[in-house]
């Protein structure tokens, strides 16, 4: 039983769902890297050297006690993180779309099956039938 359950779990199926899993996890961080550390500098440049992750609304700001310690942090609305994810969301789909589309024409397109052959009408078959029965 024991056998059979793990010939089950181990069709292909579920090897290409872990597989899947594990290229999009290193995707994901690659496509993480490319956003953060190539194209965010160069979207930063063109926006006047602004950085998307400073971006924030500040709420409350942060208090600093008379030593320099701060005694309260500040509370923010991070918008420019978001405004990251975004860029990273788009990215990563663009990319997988693009991985997909590559997979996709790399398989091989079926063949339609042929078709069986037709057998005898009705009226044939009743034509024979008829014929048996004369003998």
């Amino acid at each position: 039983m024991l056998k059979e359950f793990r010939d089950f779990i181990m069709t292909g199926n579920v090897i290409d769902l872990a597989v899947a899993v594990i290229l999009a996890g290193a995707v994901g961080l690659v496509v993480n890297g490319f956003v953060s550390d190539i194209m965010m500098p160069i979207v930063g440049h063109f926006a006047g050297g602004l950085d998307f992750a400073d971006m924030k609304v500040v709420l409350d700001e942060a208090v600093v006690a008379a030593d320099g310690t701060v005694t309260s942090p500040e509370n923010a609305i991070m918008y420019g993180k978001w405004v990251n994810a975004i860029i990273n969301l788009i990215t990563v789909g663009f990319v997988l779309f693009m991985i997909v589309k590559a997979y996709n024409k790399t398989k091989k397109k079926e063949e339609p099956a042929p078709e069986a052959p037709a057998g005898p009408t009705q009226e044939e078959l009743l034509a024979e039938i008829r014929d048996l029965l004369k003998k």
